[in-house]
């Protein structure tokens, strides 16, 4: 059904959406647990990571909805995310105890209602069409069947990989091959902010990395530094930089994944996850990601991290999965993207 013909789903019955505010979080939370344990086997999700996209740091450049029954129960939330000109990331959370008879009405109204969301950022930034990137756990066909519905296409899996982190073995400075040289971002006396030249360095060579990578795209310094600033595992010394012969040649932007707690009141250790990883071409063949690597592994021993995490390219063109299982990556998880187009026009479908 093309656009000019599609009238938005009407929100259920008895249902009402609003803006989530602080004491709403704990719900979310819960929501989004209970919508990660049915999808992917077990929860994930961090009330401080929550938090900062709805009322923190990230706030300012986030669309959030929240839906509650007529009983008061937490059943959708939407998200959306202003990365960069002509990118929304989108997250539809329907609450996976709703039977499809009652989640799929809810789930059009959901989707229909980000992208009159998108439009919005859209006219705020003055484009006239942007790409709405969603995603769903490869074995949530739900979710994936309303995607489908929606208008979105299934682009590409991404491998969620990690790798244990043995203090005892892992610890210690890496072995470089000759000319290549990796180092923390500098910072004042070690615990201010970090020069800013090299910043732009690391964001320079990461850019130019992924030139040639699946759906890359040009981000601003800004808003590069201020996304990741939003996340709350965020430290400015778990960015490293990589030089080959003095020339910036790769970089690596790693944060804290805190530790769950579990149905026992059990909390399992912090990890390291790996944000971003590249390496400028005429630096390939030189060991810069494998120096990279084993650094953000040594770093991850001395702090006492129980693992290091990372999202690999299903078709990544540089094989990197290979250099992964090689160092002791596997695969715990696999997630899709899906995108669409949306414009500021609401007759234009595509």
């Amino acid at each position: 059904m093309s656009a000019a013909t599609h009238a938005p789903a009407p929100l259920p019955e008895g249902m009402s959406a609003y803006s989530p505010q602080d004491s709403d979080l704990d719900d979310l939370v819960r929501l989004l647990r209970r919508h990660e344990h049915e999808a992917r086997g077990w929860p994930g999700a961090q009330s401080d990571a929550v938090r900062a996209e709805v009322s923190g740091r990230g706030a300012s450049t986030h669309r959030h909805e929240m839906v509650r029954d007529a009983d008061g129960t937490a059943r959708a939330w939407l998200s959306l995310h202003d990365r960069a000109a002509g990118r929304v990331l989108v997250g539809v959370t329907i609450d996976p105890d709703l039977p499809d008879e009652q989640a799929d009405p809810l789930a059009a109204w959901a989707f229909d209602r980000v992208q009159e969301l998108g439009r919005e950022l859209l006219d705020e930034r003055g484009m006239e069409r942007t790409q709405l990137d969603s995603g769903a756990f490869a074995d949530d066909e739900r979710q994936q069947r309303w995607l489908r519905a929606a208008g979105y296409e299934h682009v590409r899996d991404w491998w969620q990989m990690t790798r244990p982190v043995d203090r005892t073995v892992d610890a210690g400075t890496p072995e470089l091959r000759e000319g290549v040289e990796i180092f923390r971002v500098r910072q004042d006396d070690g615990v201010g902010m970090p020069d800013e030249e090299d910043l732009r360095a690391v964001h320079l060579v990461l850019e130019e990395s992924f030139a040639d990578h699946f759906n890359s795209y040009r981000e601003t310094f800004d808003e590069f530094v201020s996304r990741l600033r939003e996340d709350p595992g965020h430290r400015w010394d778990h960015w490293w930089l990589a030089t080959v012969d003095g020339e910036p040649a790769g970089a690596v932007v790693a944060s804290i994944s805190r530790g769950s707690i579990g149905e026992d009141g059990t909390a399992s250790p912090d990890s390291s996850y790996i944000d971003y990883i590249g390496v400028h071409r005429r630096a390939r063949g030189r060991g810069v990601a494998k120096g990279l690597l084993r650094t953000v592994i040594a770093d991850a021993a001395a702090r006492g991290r129980a693992s290091v995490g990372l999202e690999v390219d299903a078709d990544s063109p540089t094989g990197a999965d290979g250099l992964y299982r090689s160092l002791g990556w596997d695969t715990r998880y696999v997630t899709q993207s899906w995108h669409r187009q949306v414009s500021l026009d609401p007759e234009d479908a595509r």
